[in-house]
């Protein structure tokens, strides 16, 4: 709209009708457009918005009931009597200490090992010509596609008689972290096709000039990745990192088959029914059965005792995954 256009809109002192009438109708269509337009946009995301916050509210709604507010049916949200025996029985079964710092330490190490090897692999697809680099390439799809439960009884046959190269002796490499170890270093690890295509997304879109001045100073390919192009990539790699730390913190496919003997959350969150029907056997006698709305209730309180940390990560790094996710999509 031009400067006259805007003067005359705001000179002009007739009512709607009497604008409306000037445009043959025009103007009446437009605005009940934009207006039906903005309450659909406006009932959409609110309807969103609840499917996804309705079932946290529900579980919080039951972490504070008792067990009589459980059978009662006058309450739907509010509990008539607040209590916090229901958080205390969950960190307790849950062994919620040593289960979280399990978690932190292993996320974050396997998020580190995944994301420098992706770094590494994305950088080489983007930049790099080698035979068979669009089969190699395709296999990295794959590994998109291709849900891990699919091999899983070759992943576990494989670790559990595992011989290097071949050649060397058998060793049983079940029941520890180490296969998991090996298959994250070898980018095989949980969502690691992701990672590697948003990398080489995001390469693809840097400067050749940047590296063509960095080898003619002499650097080598291994000291240009990462004295320019890790330092410019600090968005994706961040993403990929909150992306990893995220769902290893929630995974129990890898976590079952290669870290049984770790405490971790989500392992634990798994087994919070089986230990509280012992828990209420031990509690009310030989004879006594979990009742399943208490039992539901409890899962639903140790669900939020393993949310709550990334709450408060998203909290923290919310401002910082928003631009890494802004920069990823200006530059990729």
């Amino acid at each position: 709209m031009t400067k006259k256009e805007k003067a005359n809109v705001s000179t002009d002192k007739r009512t709607f009708w009497e604008r409306n009438e000037a445009s043959n109708g025009i103007l009446l269509r437009e605005t009940t457009k934009h207006y039906m337009l903005a309450i659909f946009r406006a009932i959409l995301l609110f309807g969103m918005c609840f499917m996804i916050i309705q079932p946290i509210l529900n579980k919080i709604s039951l972490s504070f009931m008792s067990e009589k507010d459980l059978y009662d049916t006058t309450i739907i949200v509010v509990p008539k009597h607040f209590s916090l025996n229901n958080w205390k029985i969950a960190l307790d079964l849950l062994g919620y200490k040593s289960a979280l710092f399990n978690t932190i330490w292993v996320s974050i190490l396997v998020s580190v090992i995944e994301v420098f090897m992706c770094s590494l692999v994305g950088y080489g697809f983007s930049r790099f010509q080698f035979p068979l680099k669009r089969f190699w390439f395709f296999c990295v799809v794959l590994i998109i596609v291709i849900p891990p439960q699919t091999i899983s009884t070759s992943l576990f046959l494989h670790f559990r008689y595992f011989r290097f190269l071949g050649i060397f002796p058998e060793v049983n490499l079940s029941g520890n972290m180490i296969p998991y170890l090996m298959m994250c270093l070898g980018c095989m690890g949980l969502k690691n096709g992701l990672y590697i295509f948003m990398i080489r997304q995001f390469f693809l879109g840097f400067p050749f000039e940047l590296e063509e001045a960095a080898y003619v100073d002499g650097c080598g390919p291994f000291k240009t990745f990462f004295a320019i192009m890790v330092p410019g990539a600090k968005p994706i790699l961040t993403s990929c990192f909150l992306f990893s730390f995220v769902w290893q913190w929630t995974d129990s496919f890898y976590t079952e088959l290669f870290l049984g003997d770790i405490n971790l959350l989500s392992k634990s969150i798994s087994a919070i029914a089986e230990r509280f029907g012992t828990y209420y056997v031990a509690l009310y006698g030989g004879s006594a059965v979990a009742p399943v709305a208490y039992t539901n209730a409890i899962q639903s309180t140790g669900v939020l005792l393993m949310i709550i940390p990334l709450i408060i990560l998203y909290l923290f790094c919310q401002r910082l995954f928003v631009e890494s996710l802004a920069s990823t999509g200006v530059k990729g």
